[in-house]
């Protein structure tokens, strides 16, 4: 399936610069008579191989806007890059989405193996889970502690954070990003994730210390949007990416914002228009 549809207005309005590049050149030749009387019985024929060379140009514009997996966008002097990867092989900071209890229990029940959390405390975490722990604690500013002792039947921590809460750990940002109902499943309503949002980019710019910071895309595995069910992966990117912009966070050069896509996600994700709407951000 394509994402990008043949007859796109992106595609098109690329397209017709190289049309007016080539339409120019042929229109100079022929209104300044350059070409020698020879070779003007061949002109006909070489029309017709520059039709089909626009042909092929267009639908090479068209391929390749199928087959982007990585741009750089622009935000108010800000590079975001938007690009398919492994968020634990990227450079600098690299946002890491908790619930809002900071669990570390991988057990399937509280954090699935392959969730983001998971697969850092199981693979990425240089030290003890207790002392990941007792970090976090000691890290944690009071104000941001919404409970101290919240009962959860299903088992798990019972400290409970403000969303958005940060906590700094060598080159990761580990972030309380969800809820969890009392099954332990991830949700938040949409309000809550716009203000996650607003508050997570807040609380970066207090952080980063100019580093770049690499983050998932926030919603994109189990944690459901209450009401929107069916929101998109490509939705939540334009979500990110307009709260950033109206966070008016900046990352002086030569730090940027990567949003990092994983690869089973990419061709679901329109790259190509969302680089052709920078100017529209």
């Amino acid at each position: 399936m394509m994402k990008v549809k043949f007859l796109n207005k992106g595609v098109r309005n690329q397209f017709w610069f190289f049309f007016s590049v080539v339409s120019g050149i042929l229109s100079y030749v022929l209104l300044f008579n350059i070409v020698p009387d020879e070779y003007k019985e061949h002109l006909k024929c070489f029309g017709y191989i520059t039709f089909i060379l626009l042909i092929i140009i267009y639908i090479v514009i068209w391929l390749r806007a199928n087959s982007l997996t990585d741009v750089k966008i622009d935000i108010d002097g800000s590079t975001v890059n938007i690009k398919s990867g492994d968020l634990f092989t990227e450079e600098g900071f690299k946002v890491i989405p908790f619930n809002e209890y900071f669990d570390t229990e991988v057990n399937e029940k509280i954090i699935a193996s392959n969730s983001l959390n998971g697969i850092f405390i199981n693979k990425y975490l240089d030290t003890s889970v207790s002392n990941l722990d007792n970090h976090i604690i000691n890290s944690i500013d009071i104000d941001d502690i919404l409970n101290d002792n919240v009962y959860r039947k299903s088992g798990g921590k019972c400290k409970k954070f403000k969303l958005s809460t940060i906590i700094v750990y060598k080159d990761y940002l580990l972030t309380a990003f969800s809820k969890f109902d009392d099954h332990n499943k991830a949700v938040l309503t949409m309000p809550e994730y716009l203000e996650f949002l607003i508050n997570f980019w807040d609380r970066v710019n207090r952080v980063y210390a100019q580093r770049s910071v690499s983050v998932p895309i926030f919603g994109s595995g189990i944690t459901r949007i209450k009401e929107h069910k069916n929101i998109s992966d490509e939705d939540l990117l334009k979500i990110m990416i307009w709260t950033f912009k109206l966070s008016e966070m900046k990352f002086k050069h030569p730090a940027k914002l990567s949003i990092i896509i994983h690869k089973s996600k990419i061709n679901q994700i329109d790259l190509f228009n969302l680089k052709a709407t920078e100017k529209g951000l």
